[in-house]
């Protein structure tokens, strides 16, 4: 994804650059290979030369010593070469004098770029099973895919997301035949997503000791499938009660769909699929079922329909990619699901290729880890399952409990309890590489210090509660006079926003934000403790100082924004 009109420190290095070594590697290449130098005395950014030496045919210390000694970029005030690494320090008071007033009037755009040029972006996530509780099994694939939707449109993509739900499959088969054996329609409807849940858990410790009970759910979904009455209406029922349980849980964290269309929806388009692949001669059949072989891309075969004529995940996320691109025209289509479906997802741009699809390589697998309990994947066949909803009301609870010890005076308590607690719920995953497993604990989820989202949500707070008692009207200086060292940490980290965003963008990481406005709270807050802002200070620093709160309050709520979190002004 090609950089759009931010242009940061980092890029005006970066191209300085590419000018003066002439080689092969990009802009954007070089930007990512600017890195923070471990202590202050090297500068404030740093250029590891080892990549430039195939291609430059120098050693890595020849060619960082040839960068240092014809460097010249604006803000930037001194270049030394140490070994193969250039170390570049800024001249701070540009840098905080042109971030923080681009900060203060572009305010929630600062960072914005048009790199996406309005293209369309189609983002699978969330889908939970119809019929099963919203577990915390799908918060991963919820508010990583949510926060992935939101970057990329500050990054000028339209992001399309689509709740692809799991409506579909032998699975309804045995809830139905649950139903009909020990179901209350009364029970269903008082808490239907708790009741069907412990139904279909039924079904599984009774088949284990009746098998004729897998027979009879078969038949069930045979039943489905062929449009019986009793069977669709059934269906709908279990749909319409378990979305409307999902919405409240999708209410609670502010997130909203452009598409609940699922697996039921390709029904309908999945024999045109088929013919698809029999007419470019790339259907085989295997033991009965219908395949296509993928020994050439070193994959095991696609299966296509089963021996019966079913057909599969393979068949349904074909007819989906196909109905995606003929609506969406997508730029680039993304699967937000687990680290598990990594093979299925090689298979099916596999096929794509096969069959001769242009956009065939512009889906893109973003997996993730699992969330553990006590070490275990959770699973709702064994009723082995912790419920989102439960946890983020929880979590709201804590925070409310929290507020009035310390804060019971605060006025709009419900609504800062919510905001906090939902978002240490949110905060506690997305700070996470996504491809790491999380284990849940309700207990680091819910601290309220060191890097969590509470933290991060009091840093704000604390930024606005500064601005109030100065009774701050936005002016600020055109030009800066001093900064000490604590407030040349924060400059830095407000500098290197933009960057971090579009970095978040391609590498699909939303940890990067979430890590990034960890260390900007840091650096803030222990500025704070060293520096006073509003008393025993003249009043062209104070108007600095306030300035630099003011430009912190608004990167903490931009970042907190983009990770699908609300940033409150008192707490």
């Amino acid at each position: 994804m090609e950089k759009g009109g931010n242009v940061t420190m980092i890029t005006r290095i970066a191209s300085t650059i590419n000018k003066m070594v002439n080689s092969e590697i990009t802009i954007n290449e070089i930007e990512l290979l600017i890195e923070q130098p471990k202590h202050a005395e090297q500068g404030d950014l740093a250029l590891p030369c080892f990549r430039f030496a195939r291609t430059m045919k120098l050693a890595p210390n020849q060619i960082a010593a040839q960068i240092a000694s014809g460097f010249t970029c604006e803000g930037v005030i001194k270049v030394e070469a140490v070994g193969g690494y250039v170390n570049f320090f800024l001249d701070i008071l540009t840098i905080a004098e042109n971030v923080i007033t681009e900060i203060i009037t572009q305010g929630n755009h600062y960072g914005d770029s048009d790199a996406g040029q309005g293209r369309a972006i189609t983002i699978d996530l969330s889908s939970p099973n119809i019929a099963k509780p919203f577990s915390m099994g799908h918060l991963r694939s919820t508010v990583i895919g949510n926060a992935i939707a939101n970057m990329l449109e500050k990054n000028g993509y339209t992001p399309i997301r689509i709740n692809h739900l799991g409506d579909w499959g032998t699975q309804f088969g045995k809830l139905i035949t649950a139903y009909k054996r020990w179901g209350e329609e009364n029970k269903v409807r008082q808490d239907p997503i708790r009741e069907l849940h412990q139904l279909y858990v039924y079904f599984h410790q009774q088949a284990e000791i009746d098998e004729s009970l897998e027979k009879e759910g078969r038949q069930w979904f045979k039943c489905l499938e062929d449009g019986d009455t009793e069977a669709v209406a059934l269906w709908k029922w279990f749909r319409e009660v378990s979305l409307e349980a999902f919405s409240r849980v999708y209410n609670l964290m502010g997130i909203s769909f452009d598409s609940y269309h699922g697996e039921a929806f390709y029904n309908d388009k999945m024999r045109a699929v088929v013919e698809m692949l029999k007419n470019a001669d790339l259907l085989e059949e295997s033991e009965g079922a219908k395949v296509v072989r993928l020994d050439d891309e070193g994959l095991p075969p696609c299966l296509i329909m089963k021996s019966d004529g079913a057909t599969l995940y393979a068949t349904r996320d074909l007819a989906a990619a196909f109905y995606r691109q003929d609506h969406y025209a997508f730029a680039v289509s993304l699967y937000v699901v687990g680290n598990e479906q990594t093979l299925h997802f090689k298979q099916l741009i596999a096929v794509l290729n096969k069959l001769g699809v242009p956009w065939a390589n512009d889906l893109v697998h973003i997996p993730f880890g699992m969330i553990l309990k006590d070490g275990k994947k959770m699973s709702t066949r064994k009723g082995k399952v912790v419920l989102l909803e439960e946890v983020l009301e929880q979590s709201i609870q804590m925070a409310h409990n929290a507020i009035m010890e310390k804060n019971p005076s605060l006025h709009n308590r419900k609504q800062v309890a919510k905001q906090v607690g939902v978002g240490a719920v949110l905060f506690h995953d997305l700070k996470v590489f996504r491809q790491n497993d999380i284990e849940f604990s309700l207990e680091d989820m819910l601290r309220f210090e060191g890097e969590t989202g509470p933290y991060v949500q009091y840093t704000h707070a604390r930024a606005c509660s500064i601005l109030r008692k100065a009774a701050w009207n936005q002016e600020y200086p055109t030009s800066f006079t001093t900064f000490g060292k604590d407030e040349r940490a924060v400059v830095k980290q407000l500098a290197a926003f933009p960057e971090e965003v579009e970095k978040a963008v391609k590498e699909w990481d939303p940890s990067k934000v979430a890590k990034y406005v960890i260390d900007l709270s840091q650096d803030f807050n222990h500025y704070y403790a060293h520096t006073s802002i509003l008393q025993g200070v003249k009043e062209e620093e104070k108007a600095q100082r306030l300035a630099l709160v003011h430009a912190v309050s608004i990167v903490i709520k931009e970042s907190l924004r983009l990770l699908g979190m609300e940033a409150p002004e008192e707490m």
